[in-house]
């Protein structure tokens, strides 16, 4: 069967075709098209390949690149059968990075406070929450997901870059996946290594790790729970950064699995446990644990077997009944230690995550 695409949104991303014939996997070389002439792309698959009511959608790479209409919406799935032998498509416009984003769907931002005192370090740190659009217009419960590195999460002029959760999030609302609080909690600048280090003299003196896990799940949730209409078990919260901040996210998961079912590990520094020597609490009933784990190829070179041989870990631990784990672990062949790649991965995450669902979120969009 021949696929023919028209668009002309060109740039230099691959256009790729994807649909129940292959899992709705976005980028699949072998159903990449190839330019015929200006502004014209072609595939044909063999027949046996399709099934007889084929669905359908274009991508540039990914979800974050999917095609979508003149108004910004994302385009429904495309239906045909097999039978017809040919179809011809028109694509508008495409996704960039999961963008643009609507702004009637951004999340309030509000500041829990400038100066939050942590007396389990006895400093002060900002620390925000990002509530859903319409949470003042509603009486929902919401889980919660608290974040490290606030700086890098969605304030413009960050040094490094931002995930732009704002948007992402708004992302997420505009399908019916946004209904998550977002607590993002400032690092200590020039102590953050001493903050994300659980207990390593051989990488800091007098790591404050310890203390830092106590501050959120003894201080911090508490204070959130009581402040906003939080789904306050934990089987509704989460944690989880990037870096260093995934890392103590780790061992926050580890040594407080009543209080965190969720982990979501982007890019952890686990040089820091190379031996994956994490302190475990062990249980007459495991706790049920879900850990979202990604990286970068072009990281550095061991960036992608230490996630690898982490993962090897968590199924030991889990054959041994210490905890029960469900991991995803994503490797993206171009990512690198940047934050325009925990960009692209957060809506993954927590859909994965909040929603128990891998599937292409496009599908379940309004298109109201």
């Amino acid at each position: 069967m021949i696929f023919k695409l028209e668009t002309n949104d060109e740039d230099e991303r691959a256009i790729y075709i994807t649909g129940n014939f292959n899992k709705w996997n976005p980028k699949e070389e072998q159903f990449k098209l190839y330019k015929n002439e200006d502004f014209i792309y072609i595939i044909e698959i063999e027949n046996h390949l399709l099934p007889e009511n084929i669905e359908y959608k274009f991508t540039k790479g990914g979800w974050e690149n999917v095609e979508i209409d003149k108004f910004d919406k994302i385009h429904p799935n495309r239906k045909i059968h097999r039978s017809l032998e040919q179809t011809k498509d028109f694509v508008e416009k495409w996704r960039y990075n999961w963008g643009p984003f609507k702004e009637e769907f951004f999340p309030i931002v509000e500041i829990i406070s400038e100066e939050f005192y942590i007396p389990q370090l006895d400093k002060y740190r900002k620390i925000w929450a990002l509530l859903p659009h319409d949470y003042y217009n509603s009486e929902k419960n919401y889980p919660v997901l608290y974040l490290q590195d606030a700086q890098n999460l969605f304030n413009e002029g960050a040094e490094f870059g931002n995930w732009e959760i704002d948007k992402k999030l708004s992302l997420l609302a505009e399908y019916g996946r946004g209904d998550l609080i977002v607590i993002a909690i400032e690092h200590g600048k020039e102590e953050r290594i001493k903050e994300y280090i659980f207990d390593n003299d051989a990488i800091i003196k007098n790591a404050e790790g310890k203390k830092y896990i106590r501050f959120i799940t003894d201080t911090l949730k508490p204070f959130v729970d009581a402040k906003y209409r939080t789904k306050k078990d934990r089987e509704n919260t989460g944690i989880g950064g990037s870096s260093l901040g995934a890392l103590i996210s780790i061992y926050s998961g580890f040594l407080y699995p009543e209080v965190y079912s969720k982990l979501m590990l982007f890019s952890p520094s686990l040089w820091v446990e190379p031996q994956n020597n994490f302190p475990m609490l062990n249980f007459g009933n495991p706790y049920k644990m879900k850990v979202y784990l990604y990286g970068g190829d072009k990281e550095g070179s061991k960036m992608v077997n230490r996630i690898k041989k982490f993962s090897k870990s968590l199924e030991k631990w889990e054959l041994e009944k210490i905890y029960d784990f469900e991991t995803i672990v994503r490797i993206n062949p171009e990512g690198k230690h940047q934050e325009f790649f925990w960009s692209q991965e957060f809506p993954r995450a927590v859909e994965w995550l909040y929603y128990d669902s891998l599937e292409d979120p496009t599908k379940t969009i309004k298109n109201d």
